[in-house]
């Protein structure tokens, strides 16, 4: 792939632009739940679908549409997606009932699932390595880290201003600009001659979302209900079916090999438990805002501001510490700060009640956001260095899934913790600290087994 030089910055920032529309997407819908809830008429348990049918089809499709991607060239995947992006956003803002809105969600979900892998992809092609590739990494681990929170503020100024329908409709004046950007900006590469993994990528795709709604559904109608017990039964012989079916193909969708030591499998397993803690931080402070606080959409998502301001922070102060650090003690660091910030967050929503003051808030979400700012660049560098050449475009769908089904998978565990434990009245705090678990998790996992990445090659031309 070639690019004129005057040509890079153009391409990166229509990607960067893509990736931080479809994370501003998993997020910008959280302010606006409660008069979604009102306007649609959602259950409670079923609230939880308007955000997990968008993380649960972007994460379970993004393995199959890498290999589609690599198949119909990465920039054709882009355009594609984006197009059903952007009708899908349309489609739910008109949206007339609860069923209406999910499937939406859902369609929204495919077509980010779509487009994705290729920002990877086409990031690493259109860039040189050293350090106009790091800058570039840089803004695309900002767009993955900031855009939750953006998507907070944006939700709160639009719910409050224009109605819950505009977090929908705004992808579509971003969305076309991305399409333009992308025809005019940037280049196709040669496309795989390879045979699709259909049967790999049905398992997987069956395998999560049994698991998702074996989760949310646990949380309305029990842990032993039927539905729920059948629901594991199939995530368990569709991963093994999964299995079967990667050791026999020759082109898998999920090569075995990221799993097969923890060297590899540390790194990747910590970016599906870290973004379900995010995801859950997220969620229920904005519950935590609005129905326990009082306060209006706008006010919660300033009160989240912080958060990407700490974040903004770390993300320009990490690639100049990572030389020295390197990545396992920066990114401990940042998950250490996750742990804590969402202890701190889960002490006040224990204690909150109307004259709580927003500083409560306030302080909690600078730590969380410092600590995300330290944490994604780091797990990213690792995972996509230590990937072989050829599997490039698998470990960018992976990375990219795996953080779109564990806030999907975290949000389901964590929604049935919450009517485990009281609901919204005195459940919200003891959620919160079960929240914490997921980085706590990430923080054994990365640290123990994440490897430095080598220096890149300087001496070259």
């Amino acid at each position: 792939m070639s690019v004129r030089r005057g040509s890079v910055a153009s391409a990166v920032a229509v990607l960067v632009l893509t990736q931080l529309m479809f994370v501003v997407d998993t997020s910008i819908v959280h302010v606006a739940l409660p008069d979604i809830r009102r306007e649609l008429g959602f259950s409670s348990a079923g609230l939880s679908w308007v955000v997990t049918a968008y993380a649960l089809t972007f994460g379970g499709l993004i393995l199959l549409s890498g290999k589609v991607g690599s198949m119909i060239g990465p920039r054709r995947a882009l355009v594609l997606g984006v197009a059903v992006f952007v009708i899908a956003s349309v489609a739910g803002g008109l949206a007339g009932s609860a069923g209406m809105l999910v499937a939406a969600r859902t369609l929204q979900g495919a077509g980010a699932a779509l487009a994705a892998p290729s920002v990877l992809v086409l990031l690493m092609g259109v860039t040189a390595p050293g350090p106009q590739r790091s800058r570039a990494m840089a803004m695309f681990v900002l767009a993955v880290g900031a855009g939750a929170a953006l998507g907070l503020l944006a939700g709160g100024v639009l719910t409050q201003t224009l109605g819950w329908r505009w977090v929908m409709f705004v992808n579509a004046p971003i969305g076309v600009p991305v399409l333009l950007g992308a025809v005019r900006n940037l280049p196709e590469t040669e496309r795989r001659r390879t045979s699709p993994d259909v049967g790999g990528a049905g398992a997987s795709i069956l395998a999560m979302v049994a698991l998702v709604f074996a989760f949310t559904s646990a949380a309305d109608r029990g842990w032993t209900s039927p539905s729920v017990l059948g629901a594991f039964a199939v995530a368990v012989l569709s991963l093994v079916l999964l299995v079967v079916c990667e050791r026999r193909h020759p082109h898998p969708v999920m090569p075995l090999a990221f799993l097969s030591r923890m060297r590899s499998a540390g790194p990747l397993l910590s970016m599906l438990v870290v973004p379900a803690g995010q995801v859950g931080f997220l969620f229920f402070t904005t519950l935590l805002t609005q129905q326990v606080l009082g306060f209006t959409p706008v006010r919660t998502g300033l009160a989240l501001v912080p958060f990407t301001l700490g974040l903004i922070a770390t993300n320009q102060l990490t690639p100049r510490l990572l030389p020295r650090l390197g990545e396992r003690v920066i990114g401990s660091a940042g998950l250490s700060g996750l742990v804590l910030g969402i202890v701190w967050m889960a002490l006040v929503a224990a204690d909150a009640g109307p004259d709580t003051s927003i500083v409560a808030v306030l302080l909690p979400s600078v730590l969380l956001g410092a600590g995300a700012g330290a944490t994604f660049a780091p797990v990213t560098a690792v995972i996509m260095n230590q990937a072989p050449a050829e599997h490039i475009a698998a470990a960018a769908a992976l990375n990219q899934g795996l953080q779109q089904l564990g806030g999907a998978m975290g949000l389901a565990v964590l929604t049935s913790v919450l009517a485990a434990t009281g609901g919204l009245d005195r459940g919200l705090g003891t959620t919160l600290l079960a929240t914490a678990a997921f980085p706590l998790a990430g923080l054994v996992l990365f640290g123990v087994w994440a490897r430095r990445v080598p220096a890149p090659d300087t001496t070259r031309a």
